[in-house]
C-alpha cells in the first residue's frame, strides 16, 4: 500500500450534498483524517478510451460541517489505474446509466484498481430480486410479472406488499388487504401489464411498532447498532425519505444471525458497505448501491463508521 493512498470517490454533484446527513461525508472525512489524497468525479467525468477509464478528478478537502463544508482545488484527468481506490457512492436511481459506469469502473479494477462496491456486483445485486439468494432470512416473497400470481399471492396472505424491482426511497411501495378494489390496478401498474416484474412479501406487522431497521456491514460485520426508521403517522413506509422518524437500537440476536448469514457473501464478492433492511426479524432489501444510515447511527452512538469503511479499503490495500 502507498504511503499516502489515492481515492477517487465517484458521486452526486457537490452542491447536493447535505453534510450533515451525507454517508459519503463521513466516508470522505475518514479518508481524510487518515491521509489518503481524496478526489471526487461525477459520471460526466468518467469515460473510456481503447478500454482505459479515465476520469476528470477534484481534490476535495473537508472543512466543515455545514454550508460551506468543502474546499476543491484544480480537476485534472487521470487514468483511474492510477488511483489506488475508487468508492462507488453515486445514489440511485439504478439505471441504464448507473450500469454503463460500472462498466468503466470496471475497466479500472481489471488495470488494479480497488473499486468498492464491486462493480459486477453492483449489477448482479438488485436489492430487492438479491434477498432470493436468502430466502431462509426473509418473508415470504414473491417475484413474478404474472398478476394472477399477484392475487393468489394476496389471497395466500391476506395482507401484502406490493412493489417495483427498481424503486427507492419508499416509491411506489403498496400495502393490500384482500378484496380492495384497487388491487388489480395496482397489480397492473407495478407489471406494466404483465410486462414486468414485480415483488410481492407477506406484509409485516412489526413495522408498525418496531420500524424498519438498517443494519450496516462493513466488510460482513455489523456495526453494533441499527437505525430504525418508523413509519410517520398514516404511512406505512419505513423510509426517511417518505417522512419516517429516525431511531435507533443495539443489534439483535437475530440481527447477528441475518449478518452472519449474509455478511460472509457480501465480504466474499467484494461488497465492502452494505445496508440490510430488516422488519420483524426478516430481510426485505439488501442495499448494495450506495447504503446510507451513517450520520445517524454515528450522531447518536459515535461509532466511527465511515473510518470503519475506510479502514476496511486500506486493509483490502495492503493485501494487495
Amino acid at each position: 500500500m502507498p504511503a499516502r493512498p489515492r481515492l477517487a470517490v465517484l458521486m452526486d454533484p457537490l452542491a447536493s450534498i447535505k453534510p450533515a446527513k451525507d454517508s459519503t461525508v463521513a466516508m470522505l472525512k475518514a479518508a481524510q483524517s487518515r491521509g489518503c489524497e481524496v478526489l471526487v468525479f461525477g459520471q460526466d467525468d468518467l469515460w473510456a478510451r481503447d478500454g482505459r477509464a479515465f476520469a476528470r478528478l477534484t481534490p476535495l478537502e473537508v472543512v466543515a460541517e455545514g454550508k460551506g463544508w468543502y474546499r476543491t482545488g484544480e480537476p485534472a484527468v487521470r487514468e483511474l489505474a492510477d488511483v489506488d481506490a475508487v468508492l462507488m457512492r453515486k445514489d440511485p436511481p439504478f439505471d441504464m446509466e448507473y450500469i454503463y459506469s460500472t462498466y468503466l469502473l470496471e475497466r479500472a479494477e481489471q488495470a488494479g484498481t480497488l473499486v468498492v462496491n464491486r462493480p459486477q456486483g453492483l449489477r448482479d445485486m438488485n436489492e430487492k430480486a438479491y434477498t432470493a439468494w436468502f430466502p431462509e432470512c426473509c418473508a415470504t416473497t414473491l417475484i413474478t410479472r404474472d398478476m394472477a400470481a399477484m392475487e393468489a399471492f394476496l389471497g395466500e396472505h391476506g395482507q401484502a406488499v406490493f412493489k417495483p424491482l427498481d424503486g427507492m426511497g419508499g416509491r411506489s411501495i403498496f400495502v393490500v388487504q384482500q378484496g380492495d378494489p384497487n388491487a388489480r390496478v395496482i397489480f397492473e401498474t407495478l407489471t406494466d401489464g404483465g410486462r414486468r416484474y414485480a415483488m410481492a412479501q407477506r406484509y409485516l406487522p412489526e413495522i408498525a411498532t418496531g420500524g424498519d431497521a438498517r443494519i450496516l456491514l462493513v466488510d460482513g460485520e455489523p456495526v453494533p447498532h441499527a437505525l430504525v426508521r418508523m413509519p410517520a403517522s398514516g404511512d406505512h413506509r419505513g423510509n426517511l425519505a417518505a417522512g419516517a422518524r429516525a431511531e435507533s437500537r443495539a443489534l439483535t440476536e437475530r440481527d447477528r444471525w441475518l449478518a452472519s448469514r449474509i455478511g460472509p457473501v457480501m465480504r466474499e464478492r467484494g461488497m465492502l458497505f452494505v445496508g440490510l433492511d430488516v422488519i420483524g426479524g426478516f430481510v426485505t432489501e439488501i442495499n448494495v448501491t450506495s447504503p446510507t444510515g451513517i450520520r445517524e447511527i454515528e450522531a447518536k452512538h459515535g461509532h466511527d463508521i465511515g473510518g470503519m469503511v475506510i479502514e476496511a479499503v486500506l486493509a483490502r490495500l495492503a493485501r494487495c
